[in-house]
């Protein structure tokens, strides 16, 4: 009972590939932000332009819109309990691309601070994996979608412009509902998700100020408040809700704004 509990502690390493595959799109968009940054800044902070678009700043409330990429992931509280009986061990296996849109309001408090209500959608999926005393087990795949209604408010500080470029930080809280939450046991999904979700948001990126519009691109990230497991109790196969304890939805995001 010692060693399973132990083995129990260090099973970790079953997210490895959930982990690098999350390092690398960070990495990766980090690298397209930077190189959007480094290109921009070469041509446009060394020396004085003309200030593109400057009645943008002034706007006391503005609108656009916005498209973008997102991977959605979960953390898994793995049920000790549940591990002690039937040595049953749940993982993300990868990270899927989905996709978002959002719509933008945005009021100016200062030259500087601004809130931003982002109504939208997004669609993206988890794929869950099961591990029976460290190895594979031969259970199916359980493919989560995920369809949301999102209802986020952020504050956006900026940093001072300098030509027709300016760097960003953002924050917040977002509600979001799950259209996609119930799955049918003949399609051999046995796990069910609540409708609803709190989170919090942090993230940063640039904007690019154009004669006739502002390009921001925008990394952010979104890690939920509250357990999405939704326990059934009309089912015929328990494994699966049974070895998790908790699921914490989290969401990451790169998003292309035009304003």
């Amino acid at each position: 009972m010692i060693k399973r509990n132990n083995k129990f502690h260090d099973l970790s390493f079953f997210s490895l590939n959930n982990s690098h595959c999350l390092k690398q799109f960070i990495i990766i968009a980090g690298l397209c932000l930077c190189w959007f940054g480094t290109s921009f800044a070469q041509d446009h902070l060394t020396k004085k332009k003309v200030l593109n678009y400057q009645q943008h700043d002034d706007k006391a409330i503005h609108f656009g819109f916005c498209v973008g990429l997102n991977v959605m992931d979960f953390t898994v509280t793995p049920s000790q309990e549940n591990y002690m009986n039937d040595s049953l061990l749940c993982s993300v296996s990868k990270l899927s691309p989905g996709f978002h849109i959002q719509a933008v309001s945005a009021a100016r408090l200062t030259d500087k601070l601004e809130v931003r209500f982002l109504p939208g959608v997004a669609f993206g999926q988890r794929e869950l994996v099961f591990y029976r005393d460290g190895k594979l087990d031969d259970l199916p795949l359980q493919r989560l979608e995920s369809s949301y209604i999102e209802l986020p408010w952020l504050l956006k500080y900026k940093s001072a412009r300098v030509n027709n470029c300016r760097a960003f930080m953002i924050g917040g809280l977002n509600t979001r509902f799950d259209l996609a939450k119930t799955y049918r046991e003949e399609d051999e999904i046995y796990m069910d998700l609540k409708l609803n979700d709190f989170c919090y948001e942090l993230g940063a990126g640039l904007d690019f100020y154009f004669p006739y519009f502002k390009l921001s691109v925008e990394l952010r990230g979104s890690w939920g408040m509250f357990n999405v497991l939704k326990r059934r109790t009309s089912m015929t196969d328990f494994r699966f809700q049974n070895a998790v304890e908790k699921l914490h939805s989290s969401v990451y995001m790169i998003s292309f704004y035009i304003e």
